[in-house]
């Protein structure tokens, strides 16, 4: 028998990579997720109380509204510091960092819970950590999971933070009902966000023995050269309008909840009752459609169908005033809006590559923060005198048509392409 020459070795096919799959991805992804979870719970805190916060803390409507749109303006200052953290350091220090800043900022908000200006300084504490948490989605996914699990990995981290969206629509009208029940209500969060803190920072680890991905997968490009890069993607710029139009419609909708429905006649606990059915059936679209997405080695489909899903649920939430009826119209909304997101965070970071994951996800997130903060004003300033915003409701019914238009245009990556051959 003939050993094979060496033109022969080098001209052979080379052996496909296959992942060595850990378990211990999944209590590194859990541990993630509670942290990001726990965040969410904290930035929703007041939407669903406003009447009750202005009552108990002497203050205005819009002030009130300060404590979630703060988080969206600090994000704009913070997020790419983060993503430099995330990608240079690696997401374990960035998380860490923002799981201490949610941690300690959290208890304290509850201790501090009844005067405002105390909760306000707090809040800012909060959200400085956020996109330490939120930009490292993918970089976490990538780091642990193989290309074919890793929108479902972004997927289910999406998942817990739209549970503690859920936590916040829906517990937080029956823990503080009343105006003496907010700071006991903020302890109990406080609690929270210290023990995923602390969790997190005990069992998270770097790096699995072994890399998930190709040696093509693994090179990066430096933090600004790979931002370069990216705005010179042309599906990269594509996606971030759409995420523009639809993050700032999902942070206005949820921040303005209750006084959306307020004027056809829906308390405010019937309001954080709707707002928890959009969030929970968010939860369920997140662990679905990327899966299928996953499944079908497809993002661009799944992306259409998911705006154009979005449509009748927001239309349906501007013109109803049945209980039931705005109860299904915000599920509709939720479960197709909500499932966006980490398919559309993975395919930023494939068609980005070799730029970093915490780069693209940041000026994602950036985008869609800048686009909350101009949704929340508008949606204030087009409101009827009677307090109805019908107008501004119809306006992002609009717009998210207009992203609808926007993903026809959309090209799969070359690189899950090259993962179906």
């Amino acid at each position: 028998m003939h050993e094979p020459t060496e033109a022969a070795v080098l001209a052979a096919p080379a052996a496909p990579f296959v992942a060595v799959k850990y378990r211990y991805r999944w209590v590194v992804l859990f541990a993630f997720m509670l942290i990001m979870g726990v965040q969410q719970l904290l930035w929703i805190t007041f939407a669903p109380i406003t009447t009750t916060a202005m009552q108990f803390y002497h203050q205005s409507e819009m002030s009130i509204g300060l404590l979630s749109l703060v988080f969206m303006v600090v994000y704009l200052v913070v997020s790419f510091p983060a993503s430099w953290v995330i990608d240079t350091l690696g997401f374990r220090v960035a998380v860490g960092i923002g799981a201490a800043l949610t941690g300690v900022f959290g208890m304290l908000r509850g201790v501090l819970g009844s005067d405002f200006g105390w909760v306000m300084a707090c809040q800012i504490g909060i959200a400085v950590g956020q996109p330490f948490i939120i930009n490292a989605v993918a970089k976490v996914a990538v780091r642990w999971f193989p290309l074919k699990e890793r929108a479902t990995a972004s997927g289910l981290a999406w998942l817990m933070g739209y549970l503690g969206l859920v936590a916040g629509l829906v517990l937080t009208p029956v823990l503080a009902g009343s105006q003496d029940a907010i700071p006991r209500t903020l302890v109990y969060y406080g609690l929270a966000s210290l023990v995923a803190a602390a969790f997190f920072l005990l069992v998270s680890r770097e790096n699995p023995p072994t890399p998930q991905g190709t040696p093509e997968e693994e090179v990066r490009a430096l933090v600004f050269d790979g931002l370069k890069q990216m705005l010179r993607s042309r599906d990269f710029l594509l996606f971030n309008a759409i995420f523009f139009i639809g993050l700032g419609v999902f942070n206005g909708v949820s921040t303005w909840i209750e006084l959306i429905l307020k004027p056809r006649g829906i308390t405010s606990a019937q309001a954080g009752l709707i707002g928890g059915a959009m969030v929970a059936c968010g939860v369920l679209g997140s662990a679905v459609i990327p899966m299928l997405s996953d499944r079908f080695r497809n993002r661009t489909k799944f992306i259409l169908v998911a705006l154009i899903g979005c449509i009748p649920g927001l239309l349906g939430l501007t013109f109803l005033s049945s209980f039931p009826l705005l109860l299904v119209s915000a599920g509709v909304l939720g479960f197709f809006m909500l499932s966006t997101a980490p398919i559309g965070f993975q395919y930023c970071a494939e068609v980005g590559h070799p730029a970093p994951e915490g780069t693209s996800t940041g000026v994602l997130m950036s985008m869609g923060q800048f686009s909350g903060i101009l949704f929340i004003f508008g949606m204030d300033l087009l409101k009827g005198p009677d307090g109805s915003m019908t107008l501004p409701l119809v306006a992002l019914a609009g717009l998210m048509v207009v992203a609808v238009v926007i993903s026809v245009f959309l090209k799969e990556s070359k690189m899950l392409l090259a993962s179906k051959k």
